[in-house]
This record gives C-alpha cells, sequence and structure tokens, in this order.
C-alpha cells in the first residue's frame, strides 16, 4: 500500500506570490559545500562503473553460453536492469557527477551511452540540461513538449486525428508506450547526427553504428533469427519500461511554472516542480538515485551516494522557508502523474 504524499507547507504557497530572491539557496549552498557533499566519489563510481561493465559481460557471455535456445530469453530482462545502470552511469557522468573533466566526463558517457547503448550522449545531455535549466516549463523545458503526451490543457485543445486519441487515453496508454521508449531513444540519437558538429558527428554516429552493429552479430549468431528478434523485442521493451518507471514520478503532476508569470528562483523552481520517491537502497538502486530528484535538481553535479546525505538538509531549509517539499511512496508517485494524464485529458472524453 502506497504512502500519503507529504509537504512541509501549503502547497499552494511559494507558487502565487511574489518569486523569492535567489539569496535563497544560497546559506542552503554555503553548508552542502561545508560538508563536503559537492565533492566527487572517484573510487565509489570507479567500483560502479566495474561492477556494472562485469555483470554486462556475464551476461553477454550467459546469451553466447546458452546458444539457440528459448531459456536464452531469460536473460534479457537481466540485460535490461543492467542497461538501466548503464544509463544511469550515462547520466551521471553527463552532470560531472563521476569527474570535473569534461573530456574524461565525455568518454565515459560516450561508452556508456553511445557504444553500450546506442543511445546518442550529445542528444541526451543537450536536451536534459534543457530540461534542468527550466523544469516542467511548458516553453523550456523539452520533457513537457506535446508529442506522443501532453501535460496541459491548452496542448490538449490543440490535439486532432489519432493524437486527439491519445490523448484521451494517455493515462492508460502511458506504461506500455514506455515499452518503446529505448528504441525511440536511439532514434532521437541518429536524428539529432544532423544537428551535431562535424566532428562530434563523426565520433558519435561511429560508435551508435558500432553498437547496432555488435549487438545484431551477438544476437543473430548466438541464435535463430526468430529467437534473436524475440529475445531484441523483450530486451527493448524492458529496458524502456525501466527508464519509464525511474522517470515518470520526478516531475509529472508537479507544479508548471506560468510562462507569463513572474521567474521563479533557483530554490522555487527546482523544489516545486521535484517529487521525491521514499525507499531505502534498493530504491536508491533502481532508480539510480533519481528518486532523490529535488536535491539531484539543486546539486545536479553532486555524486548521486551524497543524495541522500544532502535530503535532510534540504528539507529542513525548505520547512525553514516554508517551501513546499513533496516526497511519496513510489506507487503513490505513479498515481499521482497518471492522475494528471488523465485530469489532462479529461475535456477530450466529455465530448
Amino acid at each position: 500500500m502506497s504512502e500519503p504524499t507529504t509537504a512541509v507547507a501549503d502547497p499552494v504557497r511559494g507558487t502565487r506570490d511574489a518569486p523569492p530572491a535567489g539569496s535563497e539557496f544560497a546559506p542552503l549552498l554555503r553548508t552542502v559545500r561545508g560538508q563536503g557533499l559537492l565533492e566527487r566519489r572517484h573510487t565509489w563510481y570507479a567500483l560502479g562503473i566495474a561492477t556494472n561493465a562485469l555483470a554486462l559481460a556475464g551476461i553477454v557471455t550467459g546469451i553466447i553460453l546458452t546458444g539457440d535456445s528459448w531459456w536464452s530469453l531469460l536473460l534479457a530482462p537481466l540485460l535490461a536492469l543492467f542497461c538501466a545502470r548503464t544509463a544511469f552511469i550515462g547520466h551521471d557522468a553527463g552532470h560531472s557527477q563521476i569527474t570535473a573533466g569534461k573530456t574524461a566526463a565525455r568518454v565515459i558517457g560516450l561508452i556508456h551511452g553511445n557504444l553500450l547503448l546506442g543511445m546518442s550522449y550529445a542528444w541526451w545531455n543537450d536536451k536534459h540540461n534543457r530540461h534542468h535549466a527550466n523544469p516542467n516549463h511548458i516553453d523550456k523545458d523539452p520533457d513537457v513538449v506535446a508529442d506522443v503526451l501532453v501535460f496541459t490543457g491548452a496542448q490538449a485543445e490543440q490535439r486532432s486525428g489519432f493524437r486527439r486519441w491519445l490523448t484521451r487515453n494517455q493515462a492508460w496508454l502511458f506504461f506500455p508506450l514506455t515499452l518503446l521508449e529505448g528504441v525511440a531513444l536511439k532514434i532521437h540519437g541518429f536524428k539529432d547526427l544532423r544537428r551535431q558538429a562535424p566532428r562530434e558527428r563523426a565520433v558519435e554516429g561511429l560508435l551508435l553504428v558500432t553498437h547496432v552493429a555488435a549487438y545484431a552479430t551477438l544476437l543473430l549468431t548466438s541464435l535463430s533469427p526468430g529467437k534473436a528478434l524475440a529475445f531484441a523485442a523483450l530486451h527493448q521493451a524492458l529496458f524502456g519500461l525501466h527508464l519509464g518507471l525511474a522517470f515518470a514520478p520526478n516531475h509529472k503532476g508537479m507544479e508548471m511554472p506560468d510562462p507569463n508569470g513572474e521567474r521563479w528562483g533557483h530554490l522555487h523552481r527546482q523544489v516545486l516542480t521535484s517529487r521525491n520517491i521514499r525507499g531505502g537502497i534498493l530504491t536508491d538502486w533502481f532508480l539510480g538515485g533519481l528518486n532523490y530528484q529535488i536535491e539531484h535538481h539543486l546539486f545536479p553535479s553532486m555524486p548521486r551516494p551524497h543524495l541522500r546525505l544532502a535530503q535532510p538538509l534540504v528539507r529542513a531549509h525548505c520547512r525553514e522557508l516554508g517551501i513546499p517539499y513533496t516526497e511519496t511512496g513510489l506507487v503513490d508517485s505513479y498515481r499521482q502523474a497518471l492522475r494528471h494524464l488523465h485530469e489532462v485529458g479529461e475535456p477530450l472524453r466529455a465530448e
């Protein structure tokens, strides 16, 4: 049974008044920095990267040794699980959580994104950084741009044809659609090559093609075409679902800044639009630390193992200022996100 949402203040407060001064964030930043929570954890990440690489190598070896058998499909969920771990490492590299050096971070990102997953590191970084700068801002956050899903009534009104049907039913279709997310991320990466500078395009494109060739070679040399297709479909679907489970609770159904209103300060902008998920070590591992979404948005370069340590400091600071700090159980977070999608589509269902 899911736990109810908790907040340290009335959720309306701080959203309709004048935007807070940017200095509200400064005392928290000093406290966090003073406790060394922004210092990088090179050993922690080195062990995590090595462990993840060994797990992937073990799964690949298992596929080869199992051979042309339907039993091989049992390894697809395991591969999806550790591919998500791989994506989390690439995500952390993009935020400079692992290393301060841009070149080293890019190498880690290219290996874990392009080479191991077939996802463009440059595309993801560009999109994700714009999201971090203005979360849930309808005009500036690419994650809430009207596409397959819509997030506001105004977006819903513009839908027509098949997309209008999608919007009517988007809450029910959300998780089934995440089954396609793994493939969609790869397609976006290839399409983004046109935007990239020639040198960047050459490196990114070569690694993306290498991934596709290696993935196809592994499956087609170990399995019959039918079994290979079944394995790929199951693996990619579960990988997309896992990413959807990790990202869905973070912002959907949270405050959305008024594009025509006054600009919020950093503290309000990041806290009011983000939602944390309660849990222990297993939740931290499964969600890649993204369950501390508020802390991650306030301090994007903070190493993942420090997010849990920063949480009490952030919560106390928000309580002192009367800023809502939203934290809920995992199941309830999905319920809130789906409720928002359902409400956005409600006017279309009433036609």
